[in-house]
């Protein structure tokens, strides 16, 4: 037991020492390993303890939100209950709106339709109407085209021509003058015949008129293409309009038997337009030569301007007449002045006869209320001067 089994240090260790050392570590081992065994139960012991606190803890607070959710659950179906009626009481109304406003709709637009179908009835109406008065005015225009086909052959004959521009002529004196102011196919002295004389109040001259007219000339000159034609037709139309204004001033101006003018009547505005504007020359040699050419319009404005002669020359004659009338009617107005004076008489004593019943009535008014309010004290001193008076002055009395 004494043999050395190895050396610590510097020391040798026997074997009973190493087994002294041996036993003793056995136990430090024993006590440690116990040690470490109660310090992990403990551990462990305390671990489960936390862990119970913390399930604990948990399921207390899961058991809290729990009766959160219940309450939460509780108070959402109460608010889903409430919105449940609200959404059905919407509804209804909803419904109700919507079958209103269906009903309006239907109503409104029933009105509609009907207006619609009336209008469009109206509209139909009308347009038949229309389409007849379209035919109408179709059948007027060709009737007019016939009419004027007629009318371009007429102007295409010299004879009828003249003719056309007779009757206008005639139609627009007879329109304008009286008929003692002109005659037709007059006669002068000579053995001509104007085709119309028109005359003057004082003055036994005629004014004579002409009615015919060059026509084929300035239809040449309208209808011409080139400058050559144009020109040989202005040519043939100044010829043509120059002899006639000769023979106008040569027939129908005879000194002391008619006017010093004559006229020369163009049935056209168009062409009477036309030959002042082209022939302007023309139309100063014959005013050099006293003789006028006018259109319709001018026509009839020289017919008006004899006219208002007319009428001036009546006025004269009736002067004396008018100068009566004027009299006798300045004696009316004075009468009715001096009568207006005797009735504004009368309204000014009709308005003193109302002012003294004014003052009656106001009177009788005081004296009812006197009476109404039994003031009996004060009235014989008040009504008997006055009733004497009265008797006394007829005058007073009626004016009280």
């Amino acid at each position: 037991m004494s043999d050395v089994l190895f050396i610590l240090g510097s020391r040798p260790v026997t074997l009973a020492e190493a087994l002294a050392l041996a036993a003793g570590a056995g136990v430090l081992l024993l006590f440690f390993g116990l040690l470490a065994l109660w310090r992990q139960g403990r551990a462990r012991a305390e671990a489960e303890a936390r862990v119970k606190a913390e399930a604990a803890y948990r399921a207390q607070e899961l058991e809290q939100r729990m009766r959160d959710l219940a309450r939460i659950q509780a108070e959402t179906a109460g608010r889903v209950h409430s919105m449940t009626e609200v959404i059905s009481q919407r509804q209804s109304e909803l419904a109700r709106a919507v079958a209103d406003r269906l009903d309006s709709t239907s109503h409104r637009l029933g009105e509609s339709l009907s207006n619609a179908a009336r209008a469009t009835n109206e509209s139909l109406t009308k347009l038949a109407e229309r389409l007849v008065m379209v035919e109408a005015a179709e059948k007027s225009l060709s009737d007019l085209s016939s009419q004027v086909v007629s009318l371009r052959d007429t102007l295409s004959n010299k004879q009828a021509r003249g003719a056309f521009g007779q009757a206008r002529m005639e139609a627009i004196v007879a329109d304008g003058l009286p008929k003692d102011s002109f005659a037709f196919q007059y006669t002068l002295s000579g053995g001509r015949r104007p085709d119309c004389a028109v005359f003057l109040p004082g003055d036994p001259r005629p004014l004579l008129i002409d009615s015919k007219f060059p026509l084929e000339s300035i239809t040449a000159f309208r209808e011409s293409q080139s400058a050559e034609a144009k020109k040989a037709a202005a040519a043939r139309l100044r010829t043509d309009l120059m002899k006639h204004v000769n023979d106008v001033a040569e027939r129908y101006l005879v000194p002391g038997e008619t006017q010093d003018i004559a006229l020369i009547f163009v049935p056209s505005e168009s062409v009477y337009g036309e030959i002042h504007e082209h022939f302007d020359a023309v139309v100063q040699a014959a005013f050099r030569a006293r003789v006028v050419l006018v259109s319709p319009s001018l026509l009839m404005l020289a017919i008006q301007v004899v006219q208002a002669i007319a009428k001036d020359a009546r006025m004269r004659e009736q002067a004396d007449r008018i100068r009566a009338e004027v009299g006798a009617l300045v004696q009316d107005v004075s009468r009715l002045r001096e009568r207006v004076g005797d009735l504004a008489k009368h309204f000014g004593q009709v308005g003193d006869d109302v002012s003294k019943v004014l003052i009656s009535a106001d009177k009788i008014a005081r004296r009812g209320t006197r009476l109404e309010q039994l003031e009996f004290d004060a009235a014989p001193s008040d009504t008997a001067p006055a009733l004497a008076g009265a008797l006394a002055d007829p005058s007073r009395r009626a004016a009280e």
